[in-house]
């Protein structure tokens, strides 16, 4: 049983209890959905019209770095010049997503699986990015497995400029329209994996990649 699966069976069990049917009836829905449009937002701070220029900047502050391309053609090329550049295998795993990309051309071995302990690096797109914190989201999914941007200690990932937003209400906003409900895992990435906990010393990769490259794709 997934996990997607639990948690209907549990909230089914909830909502029996309370004397209602395992699902919720659409005027349910529809009283959830306008909630939502008339519940007013809190402050936000303004945002620039770049969004990916903000987001790049967010990013570098929390130790993410990017580079930007115009074109997706151009992603594994660039991909292979950073792991190059930073002396990392020229191996990797990816999503399942990101197959039609040409890899090989660019001089990497891509193999489109979850990763296993071993793999070092792994390579994803993002459902969103957030302009507000330079943060990545990550939604799980049959093709896109949550463990390629948590396991492996490098984290390359593929940012579509059009897929910036700009705070984490419009990320929530652009989950509801697009996918109506909430997958199996949602992950915010902001930066690598990070830990002050021993004597407030700041340590990458303590539960999670040590490294994170965005590649921001301006044409997409």
């Amino acid at each position: 049983m997934d996990t997607s699966t639990a948690r209907r069976n549990i909230l089914a069990r909830i909502r029996a209890a309370q004397g209602r049917e395992a699902e919720p009836a659409a005027a349910e829905r529809e009283a959830a959905a306008d909630y939502l449009a008339r519940h007013p937002q809190g402050p936000r701070p303004p945002m620039p019209d770049d969004l990916a220029a903000r987001f790049i900047d967010e990013a570098q502050k929390m130790a993410t770095s990017v580079e930007s391309v115009e074109t997706l053609s151009e992603v594994p090329a660039t991909a292979q010049r950073y792991l190059t550049e930073h002396g990392l295998p020229v191996q990797a795993i990816a999503w399942q997503t990101l197959q039609e990309l040409d890899w090989s051309a660019a001089g990497l071995a891509v193999e489109f699986r979850k990763p296993v302990d071993s793999d070092v690096v792994g390579i994803t797109g993002c459902f969103c990015a957030i302009a507000e914190t330079g943060t990545l989201a990550l939604l799980s999914g049959p093709e896109t497995y949550a463990s390629a941007g948590l396991l492996p200690e490098t984290h390359i990932a593929i940012v579509p400029a059009s897929r910036i937003v700009a705070g984490h209400e419009d990320a929530f906003e652009l989950i509801r329209a697009e996918r109506g409900e909430l997958p199996r895992a949602v992950n915010f990435v902001s930066g690598p994996s990070r830990t002050g906990d021993i004597e407030q010393t700041i340590v990458l990769g303590a539960h999670g990649p040590c490294r994170v490259h965005a590649i921001v794709v301006r044409g997409a």
